[in-house]
């Protein structure tokens, strides 16, 4: 059975870049939302004082998570320059390959921390397959 994923990121906004981090912000999104079809939701969220960004995903299974890495990836090394990662929490269970994936991308953005939290209990009342299909 596929497990849901919930990732969670949190960054620090450098200074004077809130302007073009939105920008590259929404490009991402368009990007990811034309490109990764199983992707159930890709949310990008801004502290009102402009100095934090959190994005949220929600996957059907680790296979989704995995290939936004592969699409989206090459896109990351960019927001060095907008943003410090200070954490990444995936809800869900990963496989060895996609936790180092994460914590590569922690280094790269921040030098932030991975935290993974598997699934004790728990549903998803929606049918996440039968949408996809």
């Amino acid at each position: 059975m596929s497990e849901l994923i919930v990732y969670i990121d949190t960054s620090e906004i450098r200074a004077g870049k809130l302007d073009e981090l939105k920008t590259a912000m929404k490009e991402l999104v368009k990007f990811v939302e034309a490109n990764e079809p199983r992707l159930i939701a890709y949310n990008v969220y801004l502290e009102e004082d402009g100095t934090r960004m959190t994005v949220v995903h929600l996957h059907p299974d680790s296979a989704s998570l995995e290939f936004h890495m592969k699409v989206a990836g090459p896109a990351f090394p960019k927001f060095v320059q907008f943003i410090k990662l200070l954490t990444i929490d995936v809800y869900g269970k990963l496989s060895d390959n996609l936790l180092e994936q994460m914590r590569q991308k922690a280094q790269l953005l921040g030098n932030g921390t991975v935290l993974v939290h598997e699934l004790h209990a728990g549903f998803a009342r929606v049918d996440f397959k039968r949408q996809l299909q």
